[in-house]
């Protein structure tokens, strides 16, 4: 939308600006915080390292105590130096606010047509990095999984389901894809709640049937694997028609290199709060995980990452916040193990324990929405809430 020429356009900057006075008090505050954390921190370990050299003498148990507190302490410095950069970035923002406000003053009273297109520019690109720096900081590590909330009961062993995370407010509806090949019926029913309790649904019939149970539903349509094929496909569900189709380069399909369940689960599709992902193998990679981030309406790989996990050990797969988290396997005793951040191409080794209520788990997929996981567990439907470490609440 244009800014209007009788200056009604100053709502969203001042809206805006609102936002990120909001947003500089709440990473002030914190910031104070994490500052006294940090003297508490370098106390801490000073004691330590005299207590290592033996400078004093202290009794066992308070040098035991000394160290529990900074083993606890200890990561928080690498959040305490991210925390400054994005301290600084928010006092960015809000100077580039007032610049674009003092703009709009002046153009109520000089109106000026072309200064109209520049100022719209400016406040959209302004408008995307505050969201964007908005989303980040609400972003975290995952620290936990809480208990299985079956939903539904239903289907074969294996399939999927879904909502919509961008979906405009209002929009509930649940999508379901029953079975990982030779399907091509997606129903759709309106709220959870119709999910939970009736059998009330609409059918939608894709072009072609699907491969695996990677499909993710985003911004009103369907993404998935064209069965037997690398093919990518964007199926519009408002006109019914396929809006994009293009080839992953180089990935494994047809078996080649699924998820250790087996399925045809070759390509994972899934969102988080970072946009569109796909999660593969290639020969290139040596059958190892490859993260590619997709545009959603063009389908072209924006930028890869080649991880060093086999694709055909990893149980399930799901993204959070730009980091790809992988399970041991798929039934029996579960639990999240590795853990690859696109943010710093830097992989670890985790250790957070999944229930597996009903043994076989063949569809995992994060919504940062609902901050949560759905999962296709045996023919259930189940979530889990997952638990985030970060600063701003």
């Amino acid at each position: 939308e244009s800014c209007a020429k009788d200056g009604s356009g100053t709502d969203p900057v001042q809206n805006m600006s609102q936002s990120i006075e909001v947003l500089d008090q709440r990473t002030q505050r914190d910031l104070q915080f994490v500052e006294k954390m940090e003297v508490q921190l370098k106390s801490l370990e000073n004691k330590f390292r005299a207590v290592e050299e033996g400078h004093e003498t202290n009794l066992a148990r308070q040098y035991k105590s000394i160290k529990a507190k900074m083993e606890e302490l200890r990561p928080l410095i690498p959040v305490l130096e991210s925390y400054k950069a994005d301290a600084l970035l928010v006092r960015q923002f809000k100077e580039e606010a007032a610049n674009v406000t003092e703009l709009l003053g002046g153009l109520q009273e000089q109106l000026g047509g072309l200064d109209y297109q520049d100022l719209h520019t400016r406040v959209t690109s302004l408008e995307e990095r505050l969201r964007a720096c908005m989303q980040r900081l609400a972003c975290g590590k995952l620290t936990g999984i809480a208990e299985p909330i079956t939903i539904k009961t239903s289907g074969s062993r294996f399939g999927s389901w879904m909502t919509d995370p961008v979906a405009p407010p209002g929009d509930n509806r649940v999508w379901y894809m029953d079975g990982y090949h030779n399907n091509r019926f997606v129903r759709e029913y309106q709220s959870m709640y119709d999910f939970m309790t009736t059998d009330n649904f609409t059918s939608h019939r894709l072009p072609h049937p699907w491969s695996g149970t990677g499909q993710v539903v985003y911004n009103g349509s369907i993404y998935f694997n064209k069965f037997q094929s690398h093919t990518i496909i964007k199926f519009d569900f408002g006109t019914s028609l396929i809006s994009r189709s293009r080839q992953l380069d180089f990935a494994g399909y047809n078996n080649m290199y699924h998820y250790s369940w087996g399925g045809h689960s070759d390509i994972d599709l899934m969102v988080d709060e970072g946009g569109l992902w796909a999660v593969y193998a290639t020969n290139q990679n040596a059958g190892n995980i490859v993260i590619s981030q997709l545009n959603p309406n063009t389908l072209q790989i924006v930028r890869s990452w080649t991880t060093n996990h086999p694709k055909r050990s990893a149980g399930e797969a799901f993204m959070i916040c730009g980091t790809l988290y992988v399970t041991n396997g798929y039934s029996g005793g579960t639990k999240v193990y590795y853990a690859y951040s696109t943010n710093s191409s830097t992989y670890e080794y985790i250790d957070i324990p999944l229930t597996n209520k009903y043994s076989h788990l063949s569809m995992l997929d994060y919504n940062p929405r609902d901050r949560a996981l759905y999962a296709w567990n045996n023919g259930h439907q189940v979530l889990y809430n997952v638990t985030l470490y970060h600063i701003i609440q």
